[in-house]
């Protein structure tokens, strides 16, 4: 697959042409399990936002942001330090530190032993306000996106609904510190992202690379202000591998960028903890038979996954 065949779909045209959008989202992640989406609508403002807060928060001493880690939470909520993450397979922990936020919960809500609390820079103005915002936005985009799929598969537009009603989805705020006097390892290892879609901003700044199905690794790099949508193991899983999980990895800068510090914000949408998934019946063929004949719920896989990638 040359390089440039990510297809770029424009959010707008779902509301005009929604059949039209469907198919070619669907084909497209049927075909490299990633596209991307412009016209997206999240707020600049609240991605600027987001950024500055965090190009702060990880400018401060290790000793300063260890307070924010929450030792035995498999890096659920707050801050996870550099070089803990490491990809399934692997042999050494990514080239990143990241902070992670999860959807807010009443103190007695029946998911709150599967989805702590989060946490949040106090002495940071506009912190907790600024990702709740960003978190929501993200939330209600990846909905959007998951009607269209469902056209795709030929379920009802709203089949997904209840299932991440209250999805254990996350906001990843990713920093990958300047490379330059490091030996080895990648800023992240070749792996497959664990939930339902992940929806990314920052690939536009180089370095994110897709595996496509004949092994060779293409660059993604989809203009300013768009975003990437790329299909995850739980999906993947639901639909038999009719829409794939691709692997991906972010490679290391070179020259000058090799100094420079690299930002992105993955969104990890999930179903919620206690949804089962197994495989659709509209995915199952005779030439398709049942890769998942084992039901597992949504939690379950989730763990089992963290702890194959050294957070549990």
């Amino acid at each position: 697959m040359p390089a440039g065949a990510l297809l770029h779909l424009s959010l707008q045209s779902a509301k005009h042409e929604p059949d039209r959008f469907a198919a070619r989202l669907g084909d497209a992640l049927h075909a490299t399990g990633f596209a991307v989406i412009t016209d997206h609508g999240l707020p600049q403002e609240l991605i600027d936002e987001c950024l500055r807060h965090f190009r702060l928060f990880f400018s401060y001493s290790t000793t300063e942001k260890l307070r924010y880690h929450r030792v035995g939470s498999g890096g659920a909520r707050g801050y996870t330090p550099f070089g803990v993450e490491i990809a399934k397979g692997a042999t050494q922990p990514d080239l990143k530190e990241f902070w992670h936020m999860g959807r807010e919960l009443d103190a007695n809500h029946r998911y709150r032993s599967m989805m702590p609390p989060n946490v949040w820079v106090e002495q940071i103005p506009g912190f907790q306000s600024t990702l709740t915002a960003l978190y929501t936005a993200f939330d209600q985009l990846g909905r959007q996106l998951l009607a269209s799929i469902a056209r795709y598969l030929g379920l009802a537009e709203d089949w997904f609904e209840h299932a991440v009603a209250t999805g254990n989805s996350v906001l990843r705020v990713l920093h990958y510190p300047p490379t330059t006097g490091i030996a080895t390892g990648l800023r992240a290892e070749p792996h497959e992202d664990i939930n339902v879609i992940t929806l990314l901003l920052g690939a536009d700044e180089a370095g994110l690379q897709i595996r496509t199905q004949d092994g060779t690794w293409l660059n993604c790099n989809p203009p300013a202000n768009s975003l990437v949508c790329n299909v995850g193991d739980m999906l993947s899983r639901l639909s038999n591998n009719r829409l794939p999980s691709a692997s991906h990895r972010v490679i290391n800068p070179t020259g000058e960028q090799a100094a420079r510090s690299r930002y992105a914000l993955p969104y990890f949408l999930h179903f919620n903890p206690d949804y089962l998934i197994q495989t659709l019946p509209n995915c199952i063929t005779a030439q398709r038979p049942n890769r998942y004949p084992n039901a597992i719920t949504a939690n379950e896989f989730l763990h089992n996954r963290l702890h194959e990638i050294g957070l549990l």
